[in-house]
């Protein structure tokens, strides 16, 4: 059984997000040999570059912060309130590090364990070629292509594509040519899950 994952997927294990818990159980079932997980290249590099970005972006929301409080702690009567924003400060700091720090532990466990779909010169064109019928980002087609190249190469007899855009990738000619290929759309982590559970019972 071969289970395809997106960005979304690396992004809620690294975030702690609703469904991370259900994304931690279907990486252990595949680590463990009993599905195996494929995931596309940029899949783990997107990722990076989101981490990069909302790291500047809270390192200059700190600096702003503590502009501000350096001219509000004169204020005799600011003192208590004003320690609680600084923990908020503090926290924006923290925060990064430790989402860095999955964002590496996880991607050392998916190199480990998954398949990566190399991001080759064939698929790059072909996502070019879904993006105006799929109506998809550039981003969304090129995982997508990623997939199809995967699933048209291997013939899976079970497989399913979980991820978490299905305003983009819950379109109907999508979910009918996954189905060619013998792999079901699945738009929720947890129903993933849910999903592999069923498939996995003797």
């Amino acid at each position: 059984m071969n289970i395809y994952v997106e960005t979304n997927f690396v992004l809620e294990l690294v975030f702690q997000q609703e469904q991370w818990e259900s994304c931690e159980q279907i990486l252990q079932i595949c680590e463990a040999g009993r599905a195996k997980l494929v995931i596309p290249a940029y899949s783990l590099a997107e990722p990076h570059e989101k981490l990069s970005r909302q790291a500047k972006n809270r390192r200059n929301i700190q600096q702003l912060l503590n502009t501000e409080l350096s001219q509000l702690i004169r204020t005799a009567s600011y003192t208590a309130r004003i320690r609680s924003i600084q923990e908020i400060a503090s926290l924006l700091v923290q925060s990064n590090e430790e989402e860095r720090q999955r964002f590496v532990q996880y991607r050392d466990r998916l190199l480990n364990s998954a398949e990566v779909i190399a991001l080759t010169v064939d698929i790059i064109s072909e996502a070019a070629t879904y993006e105006a019928p799929y109506n998809l980002k550039p981003q969304d087609a090129l995982i997508y292509a990623s997939v199809i190249a995967h699933l048209r190469q291997y013939h899976p007899s079970v497989a399913c594509f979980l991820n978490r855009n299905s305003r983009d990738f819950d379109n109907p000619d999508i979910v009918e040519e996954l189905n060619n290929y013998n792999c079901r759309m699945i738009s929720r982590f947890d129903h993933g899950y849910g999903f592999m559970r069923s498939q996995l019972q003797p």
